[in-house]
């Protein structure tokens, strides 16, 4: 991140400590999630899922700020984040939301083929 040399960046805190990364974080991106391994079935995936995601929740609700934005890139996005939240009582659940535009656009592409048009004909395309 330092490379980066962006502007706005403060500092960098290395930590295995969830309760201390999310300690007063105004937003907080979570972009590490369990990879589907060969021959892993979905509901493995998902039970290692859930202790990563359950444990990042439940720091975030001890020691984030109430306000905290929440952004999980990490698939599958959408129950990451719902876990997430589950294990974050205290904050909001609309400061909750995941990164899943490879999914709309993955959609987008399924629908464009099937209905033998160009993707950019696919308007008002809406997944959850």
């Amino acid at each position: 991140l330092a490379d980066c040399a962006l502007p706005l960046l403060a500092g960098v805190l290395p930590t295995a400590s969830p309760e201390e990364a999310f300690k007063d974080v105004a937003a907080a991106f979570l972009v590490g999630a369990m990879p589907r391994k060969e021959g892993m079935e979905r509901k493995d995936l998902l039970a290692a899922n859930v202790r990563i995601f359950k444990e990042q929740g439940q720091a975030m609700d001890k020691v984030a700020r109430k306000d905290v934005k929440v952004l999980v890139v990490g698939n599958p996005a959408n129950t990451n984040a719902l876990i997430c939240s589950k294990y974050a009582p205290s904050i909001p659940k609309e400061n909750f939301t995941a990164m899943t535009r490879l999914d709309q656009n993955r959609a987008q592409s399924q629908l464009a083929a099937k209905l033998g048009v160009p993707v950019k004909d696919i308007k008002n395309v809406i997944i959850w």
